[in-house]
């Protein structure tokens, strides 16, 4: 049995659904939305990668190390973009989110906000964990102010740490959230999503 196991999560008409082949149709359109391949920060799969994308994020399921999401409109069963926990170490109850992409139409509106606080109660009051971390790259300026945004704490930045798609080598900007400031994010988060104008910014 695995650390994270097979689970639907669902609030406020978004889902969270494992990901599978036959999402591949959708996540290819989700990505076609604003041609998102083509920003060599993020790791938005090229059209014709789509399938091995979803593969190698199975294979990585297999393994124990990440569980990918399919984000699901639940109105209209349309994929709206992926999310994954990673780097899943179940001896320190520590994973990290992250491979989070949504289609443009999505980006600065409660998405986020709500896949984030699924995810965060999902690990936090489920799974027991005592750390969620999130990384991302150094000149992701939206995505770091995204996740300071959530309420997790810089803790620092690894230099010549990871290959971009375009071969450069990125330093990456790591943040982390504990357990016990856990209760005071999830009551933001919250906050957020019942605000009438609620804003979540951008993808992480």
């Amino acid at each position: 049995m695995g650390f994270v196991e097979p689970i639907t999560l669902a609030l406020r008409g978004i889902a969270l659904v494992p990901l599978a082949l036959m999402h591949e149709t959708g996540l290819r359109a989700a990505a076609a939305d604003g041609e998102l391949w083509k920003l060599r920060i993020t790791s938005v799969p090229e059209p014709d990668d789509t399938h091995s994308y979803i593969e190698t994020a199975l294979q990585m399921r297999e393994a124990g190390n990440r569980f990918a999401f399919a984000v699901i409109d639940e109105a209209t069963g349309t994929v709206l973009g992926s999310t994954s926990y990673h780097d899943i170490l179940p001896a320190v109850k520590r994973l990290e989110i992250g491979y989070t992409w949504y289609a443009k139409r999505c980006q600065r509106t409660h998405i986020n906000t709500t896949c984030k606080l699924l995810m965060l109660s999902h690990a936090f009051d489920l799974l027991d964990c005592n750390v969620v971390g999130w990384r991302t790259d150094n000149f992701n300026h939206a995505s770091q102010r995204a996740i300071e945004r959530l309420g997790a704490r810089k803790d620092g930045v690894i230099r010549g740490h990871a290959m971009r798609r375009d071969g450069t080598i990125r330093d990456t900007v790591m943040y982390s959230l504990r357990s016990g400031e856990w209760p005071e994010v999830k009551a933001q988060l919250l906050y957020l999503l019942d605000k009438p104008s609620a804003q979540a910014n951008d993808k992480e």
